[in-house]
This record gives C-alpha cells, sequence and structure tokens, in this order.
C-alpha cells in the first residue's frame, strides 16, 4: 500500500486527537491495536495502509494545541493516559503545524462560539471557502508526498438542513456554489472539497456531509468513495446488536426510551435543540429500521459537563411475550466517548484508502456497521452489517490470492 494521509475535519476536537495520539501511540509500540475492526480477521487479510505509516493533518476552527487538547482529555477521564502523550509529544507538535483554518458556515451558534478568531466564512464567499479547502489539501499531499488522502469528518454535529433536495444534482450544487448559497453546510462543503480532486471523504457525524444527492453524482462520476453518516460507538451499537434477538425471538417491543448524558464538546453542542435534531433522528432510525412495529421509540440527550468525555446511557425496553406477558430489560452503558469512537475512523481510512486504490468509487455499503445511518443501507443489525463487510473483505482477499494467468506463447 503506498503512503496514505488521513485530513482530520475538527482536527483538535476529542475524536480526532484521541486517534493522533492512538496511531502514533501504536506506531512507537506504546499501545495495542485493540478496538480497531482492521486489525483483527478477517480484515488482517487486506493488504491495508500501516497505522504507523498513516500521516495526520486537518482543518478545525480552534486553535488548541494537540498535546493540550489530549492533556485535558487525560486530566478528566484519564483517557489516553499522561504518559502516552508524553511518548507521542513530538509526533503531535509536528502535526499541529499541518492544521490548517476551517469554517463554521451553517453549523449554528453553538458550534461558532468554539472558533479562535474568525472562520473562514468571515471574509471569504462560498466558492473562494472552496477553493481554499482543496488548496489545503493539495499543499498537503504534496508537502508530504502522499500518494492518496483520505478526509474524515468527525466535527461537532450541525443543524439539519433545511431543503437538502436543492442540491440533488452537481449542477444544482455547483452552481449554489458558484452563487454564495449560504445555507450549504461545512461538512457539504468539505466533502465537495475532498470528492471534487479525488480524496476519499468518511461522515462520522450526522451532519449532511456527502449525502446530498449533488455529492453523490460527483463521487459517482469521479469514482470516489465515500460513505456515512454518524459513527456507531455506543447505545447506539447495543441496540444495534440487541434489537435484532427481539424480532428473532417475536418478542413484541412496547417501548424503548434510551437516555444519554455526556459532558464533552459534543454535548454542549448538542444543548442547541437544532444542531441536536439530526443526532436524534439518526440514534433513533436503528431502531425504527429493525423494529417497524414499535410502539414507542424515543432517545434524549443531555449535557451533563462534569462527566468530560464519558458517556452513560440508559436504557429501559418493555416488551411483550407469549401469553401476552409484559416484561422488561434494562442496560447501562458507560464508555469513553473518543476512546471507544477513535479507532473507528483509523479503520474507515484504510478501508476507503483500500477501496480508492482498487477503482472503488461510490458509496461503500459494505462500510454500514460503522454508522448509525449507514447512507445506501437498510439494514441496520449489526450482525448483518459485519457479514456484509467480511463478505466484501473474504471476496477481495481470494481474488488477491488468485495467481496470474500465464500469458499466451506460440507453440
Amino acid at each position: 500500500m503506498t503512503d496514505v494521509g488521513v485530513w482530520f475535519v475538527g482536527a483538535r476536537g476529542n475524536i480526532a486527537t484521541t486517534a493522533i495520539v492512538g496511531a502514533r501511540a501504536i506506531a512507537r509500540g506504546e499501545t495495542s491495536t485493540t478496538g480497531m475492526v482492521t486489525e483483527r480477521p478477517p480484515c488482517t487479510s487486506l493488504e491495508l495502509p500501516a497505522v504507523s505509516d498513516l500521516t495526520f493533518g486537518g482543518h478545525d476552527i480552534s486553535d488548541r494545541r494537540l498535546r493540550e487538547g489530549a492533556e485535558e482529555l487525560a486530566d478528566r477521564g484519564g483517557v489516553p493516559a499522561s504518559e502516552t502523550i508524553e511518548a507521542v509529544a513530538d509526533d503531535l507538535e509536528r502535526i499541529d503545524d499541518r492544521i490548517r483554518r476551517g469554517t463554521a458556515l451553517n453549523c449554528g451558534p453553538r458550534v461558532r462560539e468554539l472558533a479562535d478568531g474568525e472562520p473562514l466564512e468571515a471574509d471569504r464567499t462560498v466558492a473562494e471557502i472552496v477553493d481554499r479547502l482543496r488548496a489545503d489539501l493539495a499543499d498537503f499531499r504534496d508537502r508530504e508526498g502522499l500518494d492518496r488522502l483520505i478526509v474524515v469528518n468527525v466535527a461537532s454535529t450541525e443543524p439539519e438542513l433545511a431543503e437538502p433536495e436543492r442540491y440533488d444534482t452537481r449542477e444544482a450544487l455547483e452552481r449554489a456554489i458558484d452563487e454564495d448559497d449560504r445555507d450549504l453546510p461545512a461538512s457539504s462543503l468539505y466533502a465537495y472539497a475532498a470528492l471534487a480532486d479525488g480524496h476519499p471523504y468518511a461522515n462520522f457525524t450526522p451532519s449532511p456531509g456527502s449525502s446530498l444527492g449533488g455529492l453523490q453524482e460527483l463521487a459517482d462520476e469521479e469514482g470516489v468513495p465515500h460513505m456515512g453518516a454518524d459513527g456507531k460507538t455506543g447505545e447506539s451499537l447495543v441496540k444495534a446488536a440487541l434489537a435484532p434477538m427481539f424480532a428473532g425471538r417475536n418478542l413484541r417491543v412496547m417501548s424503548w426510551e434510551g437516555h444519554n448524558i455526556l459532558g464533552n464538546t459534543d454535548g454542549r453542542v448538542l444543548e442547541d435543540e437544532r444542531n441536536k435534531a439530526g443526532k436524534l433522528a439518526s440514534k433513533g432510525g436503528i431502531l425504527d429500521g429493525i423494529l417497524p412495529d414499535i410502539d414507542h421509540n424515543r432517545v434524549r440527550i443531555d449535557y451533563t459537563p462534569s462527566l468530560g468525555d464519558w458517556k452513560t446511557a440508559w436504557d429501559y425496553v418493555h416488551f411483550e411475550g407469549f401469553l401476552e406477558t409484559e416484561m422488561t430489560m434494562q442496560f447501562t452503558w458507560e464508555g469513553s466517548d473518543s476512546a471507544l469512537a477513535a479507532p473507528l475512523t483509523l479503520d474507515l481510512a484504510r478501508l476507503l484508502a483500500y477501496a480508492d486504490e482498487r477503482g472503488e468509487g461510490g458509496l461503500q455499503p459494505h462500510l454500514a456497521s460503522f454508522f448509525k445511518a449507514p447512507e445506501g443501507v437498510d439494514e441496520h443489525d449489526f450482525s448483518r452489517q459485519l457479514e456484509a463487510l467480511y463478505e466484501y473483505v473474504r471476496h477481495r482477499a481470494d481474488t488477491a490470492a488468485e495467481p496470474t494467468p500465464e500469458p499466451a506463447t506460440d507453440d
């Protein structure tokens, strides 16, 4: 596999910081690859870029240094460990120099409050923002001598887009950019900048990203792999694994109530109901896809500042069995939000790089297991989603193992 760069949108945020610290700690032998799907069979049969060889850069609206962000995470939640941060401190300094000023266009006031200084939209048109983003990506690739570059969006959740159908074609989208349509969200501008120049894109957030019809058309026409949306890491992961049990045993779920509390920047942004709406839709959609006859399916998300990067979810399941017997199940999920999400962003970067090297453009449905609301995929059963990934891996590994035919010769 050739030299691969990973460009994080939201590079100074908790998820990107944890991913970068983790990748460099793996490279230095300071930690294991636990939590990475691509580091266990059958994915290990693919020739993926080594984690230790990934080169990092990104965009952000914050000036906080990576080491400072990592130390804040360590102080408040113990992840990553202080000795791990110290071991990769020099790497973090070098990567800091590759992070460029980003845009928060149409991201809502809660995201705008996170900016240190003026984001790109303060003194640029939409077209000029896109040109700047594309130039930053090109400069990073050229300076680092990369063969390919993967863009991963881990920025804060944006408000839902009021009229996404306005951008259903590539022509309409590009016209909107040229006409300075400031209803376009930052996530889709980043996606356009990536896809237009042939860089694979992963949307780990519930923001619009590359889901717009015009961006999907662009990716198809240019043959660029992309996938989203909204990483499936905690309570939603449990739902996707547990709900099929009720369906398979013909147990009628009457109510599924989920209550999430978290204290990081994501939680702070989701205090704004406009930003929260998209997150709730992707989390609730999992059960709707597996248990279409459910009577009551509600998710709550509340900001609890003292929790820091740790997240707690309490779920109450009220179901009916034989002889109309009503029963309940409850579970509590507690975890480090970023430690759960970070390894998956590295997995996605490696798998998208693999697809790109083989000319597999457009949506990547075999990556559905990584997302709450996988684009182009109706299956929400986690085990079936994983099987789709494994089938993809087995097919690619078998193809690679096939002997190359000997050239024909004249006798």
